[in-house]
């Protein structure tokens, strides 16, 4: 029988010491990858079952708009969904002493967890700030404030992203149109959400030469000052190729203009998702081809985080034990080719 050399002995013992210690690592990770999966899995996400009874107070701006009525109403009904919440919704104020004096009241009440929609994110920081101290966690809705610590997580729609959506829309529909002119109607440009959407918008621009945006008018969110300004551009502007409107309300008036003008020889995009635009994409027998969602549902989702938080739960879909820190809407466009999935959605 012929002998091994010690080389070889040494060889063969280090190589099978080898294979074994890499085969011992490897069930080791493959153990601690089950283990992971395993917490993963029973990690406790919210769902539709009863569970722990959870008070939220609500506290949002004045309804004096379509979306912000709508706010209130996705936030209602959210929450009548679910046997386990209760909730506390203010009247609603656009004067920062009258909200902020609202909150203290739920503070005081000493409800589970807050969702404020402040009428001015920076003015009721401090607000924020006194409910977190004092073991409320704060659901910062849609209009943030000026420091993290005021809030456990913010959920708000994506106004860069509106403007950026809108952009490249109306840029693939004039991508082979020489020389094509866009003008825009903005909302309030003393508004940080304002100045987003146009930057947004003049972003996605960038990738279209062939597309020049000519004349641009703000407004303020209304029908009668949008009637008023795109009667303004219209009379400025004898010809040009698309319109992007930032808001469906102040669209209502901006459609009223455009039809007393009889001008059909452009396409408008508008802004937000209101029931009446979608109605008008549906029927197809105006210029009005799109609009660009900063969706109400917003505050139903705030409502559904609200209650995983107050019941310290997590979010069904997700691997984390906690809800995230911040959630960004999507502005998806909705055309006559999608407009009866998101139909449902639009506010009046």
């Amino acid at each position: 029988m012929a002998r091994t050399p010690a080389t070889s002995r040494r060889a063969l013992l280090f190589g099978t010491a080898a294979v074994s210690a890499g085969a011992l690592l490897t069930a080791c990770t493959s153990n601690e990858t089950k283990d992971q999966e395993l917490a993963a899995d029973n990690a406790p996400v919210a769902d539709d079952k009863p569970g722990k009874a959870v008070t939220i107070g609500f506290a949002g701006p004045q309804a004096d708009h379509g979306w912000l009525n709508a706010i209130n109403d996705n936030a209602k009904s959210r929450a009548k969904k679910y046997s386990d919440v209760t909730l506390e919704i203010t009247e609603g104020s656009n004067d920062t002493a009258a909200q902020i004096g609202q909150i203290q009241t739920l503070i005081n009440k000493k409800v589970d967890v807050l969702v404020i929609l402040p009428a001015d994110g920076k003015a009721l920081t401090q607000v924020g700030l006194q409910a977190m101290r004092a073991g409320i966690p704060v659901i910062n809705l849609d209009r943030v404030f000026a420091s993290p610590q005021a809030y456990r997580c913010w959920i708000g729609g994506d106004n860069y992203g509106m403007g950026l959506n809108a952009g490249h829309y109306i840029g693939e529909q004039l991508k082979d149109k020489k020389n094509a002119k866009v003008v825009e109607l903005a909302g309030l440009d003393n508004l940080e959400l304002t100045q987003q959407r146009t930057k947004g918008f003049d972003d996605a621009l960038k990738n279209y030469p062939n597309i020049k945006k000519v004349a641009r008018q703000a407004a303020d969110f209304t029908v009668e000052s949008g009637q008023a300004k795109m009667a303004q551009l219209l009379q400025a502007q004898s010809n040009f190729d698309a319109l992007w409107n930032h808001d469906d309300d102040q669209g209502v008036g901006a459609l009223r203009a455009i039809d007393q003008a009889g001008r059909d020889d452009f396409l408008m995009v508008g802004g937000a998702g209101a029931k009446s635009a979608m109605d008008a994409i549906k029927a197809d027998n105006s210029v009005l081809k799109a609009t660009v969602l900063y969706p109400p549902t917003m505050a139903a989702s705030a409502i559904d985080l609200a209650r995983a938080l107050g019941q310290s739960k997590g979010v069904g879909g997700l691997a984390e034990f906690e809800i995230p820190s911040s959630l960004t809407l999507y502005s998806a466009v909705v055309t006559k080719d999608n407009v009866d999935q998101y139909l449902p959605t639009g506010f009046i």
